[in-house]
């Protein structure tokens, strides 16, 4: 095999198999990774793209996909973290088994990952992470709090790893969606119907207005958010040069300028007042 390698976790669906067929496109061997390989009928058809089961969650799994990627391409020269899921709900509402099940995935999987393929990318001194994150993950989400921790704890880790990595000329990158298509309900594990009553009954209302508030979103600037713009943006950052955090969407991008000419605090009330039905 020539040519560049991409390793890139969860390429079931979204924006992982747009990611995986956008550097296939473009000449590199794509390593498109997923937890379930025997239900992928497109990638597997693809020149240059082999389909590996790989499981963020499991150490041996990791490993083992690394270790075939390299052996059937020679080289991993870019590795993209975008496996994990959300959820929805009040943060009482999240059991601690819960809580942990998505920091294993969102968190502890990127490192897994990224842990596997450093020295490979160390011995030749260059390389690039790319970890999938999201605006839950630029500012603090309600209804979304342990989601949104998980992916904080994501760019803060990949915001220190692209300094420490600097000496061996390893680039680290996090790409942040905004609301895409269908992202309220895509990929997620709720909690909605736990707890007591106020919790449930609280639940049902945020529900029903992040519902309304994600549809308006992803249509910010008049026609609806495009996946494949994120795509786009994980390829850039594996061939140009980009800052550490990128965001993508215009609604991310509209959040991002709140956030940057207010205050700390003035941005808390600006996102209360948009985020929580009733607020003042």
């Amino acid at each position: 095999m020539s040519g560049k390698t991409v390793l890139i976790t969860g390429c079931s669906t979204g924006f992982g198999k747009l990611a995986a067929k956008t550097f296939q496109q473009r000449g590199w061997n794509v390593a498109a990774t997923m937890r379930s390989p025997e239900k992928e009928t497109e990638l597997c058809e693809l020149e240059n793209v082999k389909v590996i089961r790989l499981d963020v969650t499991d150490d041996a799994s990791v490993n083992t996909a690394v270790a075939e990627t390299i052996e059937t391409f020679g080289d991993i020269d870019v590795l993209v973290n975008n496996a994990g899921y959300g959820g929805h709900g009040m943060f009482e509402q999240f059991s601690q088994a819960h809580i942990n099940n998505m920091f294993d995935t969102n968190v502890f999987g990127c490192m897994r990952t990224a842990r596997a393929v450093l020295p490979h990318m160390r011995e030749k001194q260059s390389g690039t992470i790319i970890n999938v994150t999201s605006m839950a993950g630029v500012l603090g989400l309600p209804f979304n709090t342990t989601y949104s921790s998980s992916k904080f704890a994501v760019e803060g880790w990949s915001e220190g790893l692209a300094m420490e990595l600097s000496p061996f000329s390893i680039k680290v990158k996090t790409v942040a969606p905004g609301a895409f298509g269908t992202s309220f309900n895509a990929n997620t594990d709720n909690s909605v119907e736990e707890g007591d009553e106020a919790l449930v009954a609280q639940a049902q209302v945020m529900t029903n207005h992040f519902v309304t508030l994600s549809e308006q979103m992803t249509n910010i600037g008049g026609e609806p958010a495009n996946p494949q713009d994120v795509a786009d943006m994980i390829y850039n950052c594996a061939t140009e040069e980009m800052p550490v955090h990128n965001v993508v969407g215009n609604d991310a991008n509209m959040l991002l300028e709140q956030k940057n000419s207010k205050s700390s605090q003035e941005f808390i009330d600006y996102l209360e007042a948009m985020l929580i039905p009733g607020a003042v």
